[in-house]
Parts: structure tokens; C-alpha cells; sequence
């Protein structure tokens, strides 16, 4: 990995900032926010956000981090005694809360392009956590052996993005989901 040169305080407060003005106005109008209302928002130009940020990607993904980070923290709290509802509770949580977070879901579909090899992914951190869960699951026969991580991720997301806004109606197709995939 190659060492990256921390921000200077003046730099920092600009990301900072940036990543704010993002999270509201994502949360307002959705991922494909304008970049030029960001930075604007931000009190900052256009060039300054794009050299913090080099795509939409890598924005979106600083925005999402925290929740992301926090999602992923509880699941490794679990105590792993019942595996199946662990990976169904968890992916009902990933479900709701990307589903209540604009345009999270649809970022998270896309990919890590864009990102600093410093920056830790948002879905790298989530299939992480799936790659726990669906391994304890499958050992126990709790789930079909072909599901993998990869599929329940594209599965959560994919209701999520269908259901944008209406966590309630995530929750209950992800539910009808999950009793599929138990042989």
C-alpha cells in the first residue's frame, strides 16, 4: 500500500465539509445529487471536491462509511449461537437502513470504482460481514449451499433500491426472500 500524505487542517476541513453538504443533499434528492450543488453547499469549488473525491463513487462511499462501519460492528457483536436468524436479522438491518438512506443501495450495486487505495470500501466492509455470516449459516446447513455473499448482497440491495423510502416494505420482501433461500 502506498503511504498517503495526511491532509493539512485547512484540507481536512474541506472534505469534511463536503462529505456533509453531500450527506444532506443525498438525503434530500437521491445519489445523483449534482456535484456542482455539493460543492457550492460546501462553500468549496468544484475542483477542490473533485480532488478530495475523484467520482460520484468515491463521495457516496465517505458519506455512507459510518452507518456502513456501524452496520458491520453489530454483527460482529453477535454472539453466533443461531447463525441462520443471526444472517437474516443482520440482513434485514442492511436491508432498512439502505433502503431509508438515498441512493446507498444503487452505490453499493455499482462498485468500489473511484476509490484511494486508502479508503476502506462500503462494500468490501459489508461482503466482509456476509462472508462470516453465510459461512457459520451454510455449516449448519441453514441456508442453500449455492447462496453466497455475493447474492445476498445483490438480493438486499436490490429490494432496497426497489423499495426506496419504504423501509417497512423492504423489510417484508426481504423476509418473503429469506424464506426462499432455506432448503
Amino acid at each position: 500500500m502506498e503511504h498517503v500524505k495526511p491532509l493539512r487542517a485547512d484540507g481536512q476541513r474541506n472534505r469534511e465539509r463536503i462529505v456533509a453538504a453531500a450527506a444532506e443533499l443525498v438525503g434530500r434528492d437521491g445519489a445523483q445529487v449534482s456535484l456542482e450543488e455539493i460543492a457550492r453547499r460546501a462553500g468549496v469549488g468544484s475542483a477542490t471536491l473533485h480532488r478530495h473525491f475523484p467520482s460520484r463513487q468515491a463521495l457516496l462511499e465517505a458519506v455512507f462509511r459510518d452507518g456502513v462501519a456501524q452496520l458491520c460492528a453489530r454483527a460482529a457483536a453477535q454472539p453466533g449461537e443461531d447463525s441462520s436468524a443471526e444472517l437474516a436479522a443482520w440482513l434485514e438491518e442492511l436491508t432498512v437502513y439502505t433502503a431509508t438512506h438515498r441512493g446507498l443501495a444503487a452505490a453499493l450495486l455499482t462498485g468500489p470504482d473511484g476509490l484511494s487505495a486508502e479508503e476502506i470500501c462500503c462494500t468490501d466492509m459489508l461482503l466482509d460481514v456476509l462472508n462470516v455470516l453465510v459461512a457459520r449459516a451454510s455449516a449448519v446447513g441453514a441456508i442453500h449451499a449455492r447462496a453466497t455473499a455475493e447474492d445476498l448482497m445483490m438480493l438486499a440491495n436490490a429490494i432496497a433500491v426497489a423499495n426506496e423510502g419504504d423501509p417497512r416494505a423492504a423489510r417484508r420482501v426481504l423476509r418473503l426472500a429469506l424464506t426462499g433461500i432455506r432448503p
